[in-house]
């Protein structure tokens, strides 16, 4: 199989007419010598003299490469100013099903303003699989929980603090979360015992640092119902299904018979803007409106 290496100094060769001139016009730079002792080996390699080299011409071996080589050759600066315009204006965002439905449809509607070729590839993701798509480049970025030590390459930029609260029925007269949990004594083990806890599964971040909130203050409480959205925590609270561990997310209302009680004394989520090294254009610009959107909130 012909070196493809190979093939291309002789494109550049023949397009110069010379090996001397293709030299100085090449897109990159290789040395007369280099050049040389390839097209030697391109022409052992086949068994044929491409060239004649004073003064220069083709031989009708080398015509029939060069019009073979050329049309792939000659359009690689198109093809390549091309993928770097449909890329520059692609945006892969991973995000939970909540931040997709509730926020990200008006950022995305800025965005596609201010560039009205935008081509968007939206994924729904668990955020404890956001780590792993941008480290894998198979998203540009993504709106998760910012928590612990990131992933040597990944950055991330916060964009609001969310409150986590403890969603309740309506209909319930306690006034704190610690007013409800008065009004549902320990057991002498130190559970909670009436109210069955809906919350997400163990692995995710949000439940994690509310988990490591009820150890340090000695109180045991497992999930009863484990769900993967904090949208469908609330749901359940409504059906009746018990309580649930969440977050109140800005501007958008509980389900009827639903009520918030903060966690007053819990940390708050961070929510952030994560990418992988420097980021592109057009993530750079979400990340502006990102901004600007979140502070239209507050």
């Amino acid at each position: 199989m012909m070196n493809v290496h190979h093939l291309e100094l002789f494109y550049f060769v023949a397009k110069y007419e010379g090996i001397t001139s293709a030299v100085r016009k090449m897109p990159y730079g290789i040395q007369q010598p280099a050049v040389s002792g390839q097209i030697l080996q391109l022409e052992e390699k086949l068994g044929v003299k491409l060239f004649n080299r004073r003064p220069f011409a083709l031989t009708p071996a080398g015509e029939e490469l060069y019009d073979f080589v050329y049309p792939f050759f000659s359009k690689l600066d198109d093809v390549e100013q091309k993928l770097k315009g449909e890329e520059s204006r692609h945006l892969r965002l991973a995000a939970t099903a909540s931040a997709l439905r509730n926020h990200l449809p008006d950022v995305l509607e800025m965005l596609k303003k201010q560039e009205p070729d935008l081509r968007l590839s939206l994924r729904e993701v668990a955020p404890s699989d956001v780590y792993a798509l941008l480290t894998s480049q198979q998203v540009d970025v993504a709106i998760g929980v910012i928590g612990g030590k990131l992933t040597e390459g990944l950055k991330a930029e916060p964009l609001l603090k969310i409150p986590s609260v403890l969603w309740i029925p309506a209909a319930s007269k306690a006034k704190s979360w610690r007013h409800f949990i008065e009004k549902d004594p320990f057991s002498k083990t130190g559970m909670i015992g009436k109210e069955p806890l809906i919350g997400l599964p163990p692995n995710e971040i949000l439940q994690q640092l509310l988990q490591r909130e009820f150890d340090r203050m000695e109180l045991s409480w497992p999930v009863s119902v484990e769900v993967n959205s904090t949208d469908v925590i609330r749901d359940y609270v409504a059906r009746g299904f018990g309580v649930g561990l969440g977050i109140e997310i800005p501007g958008l209302r509980p389900p009827k018979g639903v009520r918030a009680l903060p966690l007053t004394g819990f940390p708050p989520l961070v929510v952030g803007v994560m990418y992988q090294g420097k980021a592109k254009g057009v993530v750079q610009r979400f990340l502006s409106i990102a901004k600007a959107h979140v502070k239209s909130l507050a």
